[in-house]
């Protein structure tokens, strides 16, 4: 009946700055940190529980060993992770596949994703899409470097969401902070990296002829149905449902219980501070901190005033 509390994992990255010390608090090694894996059981980076009778546990272990704790799962890897990025410079163009071709070519899942934006500098934009019309026109576009013909530019702000499926071209770009729902996969195909290299002057590898085979022709921007539900001075947004991933926000302004709808639920503290109340046990929610809540945890309650993006499996 008790929360598993995680254990963040840090990866320096050629764009990452120092926002998840000075913004969350954590004690990152470096300031070219550009991820926390706040919830990860991806082999690049696992997650370790914090508390109770399975503190110091992996999440792949438990995900293998436990399976009553997820509901009883049918997929062989836990599907989810949960990241928030510090884009302290532009992030590569990139692309991600599908499941068929990721497990075809990569041995692991395909990666769909979507982004809430905890902050943006002033004039903070992502690439969000591209202009070309046929395979080959994205060939052409790529091999003349026709960038700014190709990729669509968007400005964002603090609070905007973004839905990313697998396919769809796309760049985090400098002075934006996300917390990001994705599957669990760590293919990334880059199209596009600015020249830059890295301490030893080496550009980093471009994925040209997978980025062609699986961006999608042409380009499709997900609508978004966005609701709301208001408990008073509380509310739940509900983002998106997708086969992949539920995801939503808990805004708390005083005490809200929630009952499960899932067989567990993810869950980041991305704003203010809390306590989250479970069979009478209360723990401490601090800004920056990510938690499971097990298929065992029917009801819970959140207290003060924060803002917590969550997540659910999606029904396939």
């Amino acid at each position: 009946m008790q929360p598993l509390f995680m254990e963040p994992v840090f990866q320096e990255k050629i764009w990452g700055g120092s926002r998840l010390k000075t913004v969350f608090g954590f004690d990152i090694p470096n300031d070219h940190i550009g991820e926390d894996w706040a919830i990860s059981a991806h082999p690049h980076g696992v997650s370790v529980v914090k508390n109770g009778p399975y503190q110091g546990q992996t999440l792949d272990t438990l995900w293998a060993e436990h399976k009553e704790l997820f509901g009883q799962p049918r997929e062989d890897v836990f599907p989810l992770l949960i990241k928030i990025l510090d884009a302290e410079d532009d992030l590569s163009v990139q692309v991600h596949p599908d499941d068929t071709y990721g497990l075809k070519h990569e041995g692991e899942l395909g990666k769909t994703e979507c982004w809430y934006i905890i902050d943006a500098a002033p004039g903070a934009e992502i690439i969000y899409g591209h202009s070309a019309t046929t395979r080959e026109e994205l060939a052409q576009m790529i091999e003349e470097e026709r960038w700014d013909d190709l990729f669509v530019r968007v400005p964002v702000k603090k609070g905007d969401f973004f839905y990313v499926p697998s396919g769809t071209i796309h760049a985090i770009g400098k002075g934006i902070l996300i917390l990001e729902t994705q599957q669990s996969s760590d293919t990334t195909y880059r199209v596009y990296d600015y020249d830059r290299t890295d301490d030893q002057g080496k550009t980093r590898e471009l994925h040209i002829q997978q980025s062609v085979d699986v961006t999608t022709i042409p380009a499709r921007t997900p609508e978004l149905s966005i609701t709301e539900v208001r408990h008073g001075e509380s509310a739940v947004v509900t983002y998106l449902k997708t086969d992949f991933f539920n995801v939503y926000e808990w805004q708390v302004k005083g005490v809200l219980g929630f009952k499960k709808q899932a067989p567990y639920t993810l869950a980041t503290v991305i704003e203010g501070v809390g306590k989250l109340v479970v069979a009478s046990e209360t723990y401490e929610l601090a800004l920056g901190t990510s938690f499971i809540l097990p298929d065992q945890i029917t009801n819970w309650e959140i207290q003060g005033d924060v803002k917590i993006i969550a997540s659910e499996p999606g029904e396939k």
